[in-house]
């Protein structure tokens, strides 16, 4: 920064009342401090110092000065301190974003109980089915699901998710079941974001697009819509457990169900990741490792 060497020796020349108290304060000689004035004098066209050999006495332009940059070496200092304990503990404000239903069924009471442990941290959670630029929105965390296509981010697997292809009782009683996936293109299906859906045929990913006249963003009307008899729907098995476990749902084809999909913690690349950061994945990682997610392998 210019000049700021020579603002910091005026100020502590001005504090300490003389050359040599402000060397002495510096660790530096007087005839440095002497230069340092001078040049800082020069910059300015005037004069900020008045000296004698006993005492010094502030110019108008110098009392000008001094009252605008004098708590500017404090305010440096602080700075840097609130920096460096930033690189210490998990502290100041994060942004994350999760899609709707799993953050509020899953995620919030977590990061809730985080933040009674971590009451430094100012969260500004936002629950949205969009996905989000992390850089150009500001976002320290996205917890998302699926296959990730963005290289440019880092990432943490946060849990397994398993996808059913379901419908009721009440749609197979009146269309009857698909046995194949060609049969699908045959029968009334429900998407939601996406139009395509996943599965597993002879060992390989096998994406098929579907066509609907039913389509919305919301997993819960999503489900709805499928106990109600409306079609077939792929929902992840946080949706579909009660369904499948009470009979309202009935799996279909299983022996294309794809394996387990991964639900991950995204975060921009940086040099050096903020203690915030490590320390909300490694908390939301240990707790789903807990068995914080419901399992439906077993019905």
């Amino acid at each position: 920064m210019k000049n700021w060497e020579a603002m910091e020796a005026f100020i502590e020349v001005v504090r300490q009342g003389s050359f040599s108290a402000a060397a002495v304060q510096l660790n530096v000689s007087p005839s440095h401090i002497s230069r340092l004035i001078t040049q800082l004098e020069a910059s300015f066209g005037t004069t900020l110092l008045f000296r004698t050999t006993r005492r010094i006495r502030l110019s108008e332009a110098g009392e000008v000065y001094y009252q605008h940059c004098r708590s500017l070496p404090e305010a440096l200092n602080n700075a840097e301190e609130i920096v460096s304990s930033l690189n210490k503990a998990p502290i100041g404000s994060f942004k994350m974003t999760c899609a709707t239903t799993f953050g509020e069924r899953f995620i919030s009471p977590l990061m809730n109980d985080f933040l009674l442990e971590n009451p430094k941290i100012e969260l500004d959670f936002h629950l949205t089915n969009r996905e989000v630029d992390l850089i150009e929105e500001g976002y320290d965390l996205a917890i998302r699901m699926g296959s990730l296509k963005d290289s440019s981010h880092l990432s943490r697997r946060l849990c397994d998710r398993q996808e059913y292809l379901c419908a009721s009782r009440r749609y197979i009683d009146q269309y009857g079941m698909p046995h194949t996936l060609s049969e699908l293109n045959k029968h009334h299906c429900l998407i939601g974001s996406k139009n395509h859906w996943l599965f597993q045929q002879d060992g390989q990913r096998k994406e098929i697009k579907i066509n609907s006249r039913w389509r919305s963003n919301s997993g819960p009307a999503l489900l709805d819509a499928t106990l109600k008899g409306m079609g077939i729907a792929q929902l992840p098995d946080y949706y579909v457990e009660e369904g499948l476990a009470n009979g309202q749902l009935i799996e279909l084809l299983p022996q294309y169900q794809y394996p387990y999909s991964g639900v991950w913690l995204v975060y921009p690349k940086v040099r050096h990741s903020s203690p915030k950061l490590n320390a909300i994945c490694d908390f939301l990682i240990r707790c789903f490792q807990k068995c914080y997610l419901p399992s439906i392998k077993n019905i």
